[in-house]
């Protein structure tokens, strides 16, 4: 398998956790694809743990639970893919799920081949109830010839939650993306601690193994399995999306797209954000910015009221292909803030005679030739995301 961007669909645990069914899958299936999803390269439908009985057959294969699926993966399988789409399971390499359900451990080749037997396109394995005395990266290992020798090219998504720092060696054992950090919860401190978290291992990040920050918590606004603290606002989603898409991480969606707010849906499928995550280039942003975060409060007449934010305020630059750019800005405080961004930070001095023509990313808005710096005035736990091109000052 070819993974040449970063792959995109829905997973169903961030939402509904075990509360997954054959229904479920169905219908989300056909929303997705009647709401322009797929089109816009969503092309993935991933079920996640709890979908198996707990106990393997006499044959020691996994056996789905008839009440949740009672057509079986295969005949689900087809459907998803009639639909266009391709179809993702989960197991674990552990000896049991996260969820006590059967895991691939020392069954590794069976259950590869009874995967590609159902038609899957795409495996989460995750890293629960592990032996102490086995191996991570040799498991994982395993996993991975076991699906080359299914018959069926099946997307590898590694989830081991960062063990052994997996950006260092996951891509030499054929994996597609791995899972670099722990588990996220919808609010804003988990998502923007994660992503800060993995800045300078995404130059580890690219074609054929993308580094996985965790599927998204978009549009779920405090419902749902990982609904942990304060609910998100939109302003926090709007950062969250465009972090990922800047970052280059898998777009893998965990709010139930049946029922999504138009402001979170228009968010997932906007189209200049997703050109930027989907770049054919596949290159990591340059961090030009990272330290304190001003706010506004400041009174340039008393020289009072700055309050500073240490590592709060953070400047991307990405290059893309086409001899386009993309620039990112975020604000992690809890006070609108200035966020700076000098072009001589990304190499261009203003003595290089180059400027760069700016354009809104999301609302393709045409901000005008600029030179030597653009900084932004960014709202609390906001971001803004610009597209730029160089021209001759």
């Amino acid at each position: 398998m070819i993974l040449l961007t970063p792959p995109m669909g829905w997973n169903s645990w961030n939402t509904f956790g075990s509360n997954i069914s054959d229904s479920l899958i169905r219908e989300t299936a056909r929303v997705m694809k009647e709401k322009g999803y797929l089109d816009a390269g969503y092309e993935y439908i991933v079920i996640d743990d709890c979908w198996s009985l707990k106990e393997r057959d006499a044959q020691g294969r996994l056996v789905p639970d008839p009440e949740k699926f009672p057509n079986g993966m295969k005949d689900l399988s087809d459907c998803v893919h009639a639909l266009g789409f391709k179809f993702g399971m989960y197991s674990c390499a552990g000896v049991q799920t996260c969820a006590g359900y059967p895991s691939s451990f020392d069954h590794e080749y069976v259950d590869a081949k009874t995967f590609a037997e159902w038609g899957v396109d795409y495996l989460k394995y995750d890293f629960c109830n592990f032996p102490a005395s086995a191996d991570c990266v040799n498991r994982y290992a395993t996993m991975s010839m076991a699906l080359k020798a299914s018959g069926r090219d099946i997307l590898f998504a590694a989830c081991n939650w960062g063990v052994k720092d997996p950006w260092k060696w996951m891509k030499s054992l054929g994996v597609h993306m791995y899972r670099s950090t722990g588990d996220i919860q919808d609010n804003f401190k988990s998502f923007s601690d994660i992503a800060r978290s993995q800045l300078f291992n995404f130059c580890m990040s690219g074609a054929n193994c993308f580094n996985d920050i965790d599927m998204l918590t978009v549009g779920m606004y405090g419902k749902g399995n990982v609904a942990l603290g304060q609910a998100c606002t939109d302003t926090d989603y709007q950062t969250q999306f465009a972090l990922w898409c800047m970052l280059g991480a898998p777009l893998m969606l965990g709010g139930d797209v049946r029922n999504m707010k138009p402001f979170a849906e228009n968010l997932v499928l906007n189209k200049g954000l997703l050109r930027i995550n989907q770049d054919a280039e596949c290159r990591p942003p340059h961090v030009v910015y990272k330290n304190r975060a001003l706010n506004t409060e400041y009174d340039p007449e008393t020289g009072t009221g700055w309050h500073e934010y240490p590592d709060a305020g953070l400047t991307l630059f990405k290059h893309m292909s086409g001899g386009e750019f993309a620039v990112g800005y975020f604000n992690f405080s809890p006070k609108s803030s200035e966020i700076p961004f000098i072009f001589a930070d990304a190499g261009l001095p203003y003595g290089s005679d180059v400027a760069l023509r700016l354009t809104d990313a999301m609302t393709n808005e045409d901000l005008g030739v600029h030179r030597d710096y653009f900084h932004q005035y960014v709202e609390a736990h906001g971001s803004r995301v610009l597209l730029a091109k160089m021209v001759t000052a």
